[in-house]
């Protein structure tokens, strides 16, 4: 993993918005390489004057929309046995696939848009949506909306987090479980009230 840093940071550090592009979409492509440590070394460039903050917010927003149409389009022509055959030699684990098909399976092509903040499920979720051969546009708008905050968020934190970006990596998880509940308790509220009303 330490070996996995530094030649993210290297290459993000050598190629700016393109490596932070590629980095989103092979994440989002089901390659393990956590997000939080492609946005806390952009945060800390962005700290320290080397990129924008918004061409660094969307260039990791296309390259993680690009890996998820890619993670879509495997799930949708392929299927989950091309999945299951294949995956492995890319790193593909089975056990997460199936947490990301049961929070599919649970709220469908809404989990496309929510399931962006959460560890695990943000990275494999676009394959039971390819699966389920969900409308293609709409998958493409919730994904969009889906990562803006998420993005946006590790991005700043990484800006505030200076020359101690680093703790991202251990905070990351924590953080979006974080960010989930919160969502879950607005969502449980506005429901109630909707209910109640």
């Amino acid at each position: 993993m330490e070996q996995l840093f530094h030649v993210v940071m290297e290459y993000i550090a050598a190629r700016g918005y393109a490596a932070i592009a590629l980095g989103m979409a092979l994440e989002s492509a089901c390659v393990p390489i956590p997000s939080e440590l492609i946005f806390g070394f952009a945060g800390y460039l962005v700290y320290m004057g080397k990129l924008d903050f918004g061409l660094t917010v969307w260039s990791g927003v296309i390259g993680g929309l690009i890996g998820s149409i890619a993670a879509y389009l495997i799930g949708y022509y392929g299927g989950r046995p091309f999945v299951d055959r294949y995956g492995r030699y890319v790193f593909i684990s089975g056990r997460h696939v199936d947490t990301a098909q049961r929070w599919f399976d649970r709220y469908g092509l809404k989990a496309t848009f929510f399931s962006r903040l959460l560890p695990v499920v943000r990275t494999f979720i676009s394959l039971p949506a390819g699966f389920a051969r969900v409308d293609f546009v709409k998958f493409v708008l919730y994904t969009l909306l889906g990562s803006l905050p998420w993005t946006i968020g590790l991005v700043y934190a990484g800006m505030l987090l200076g020359e101690n970006w680093q703790r991202l990596t251990a905070i990351g998880h924590q953080a979006s479980l974080a960010v989930a509940a919160g969502l879950a308790m607005i969502g449980v509220y506005y429901w109630r009230k909707r209910r109640n009303g």
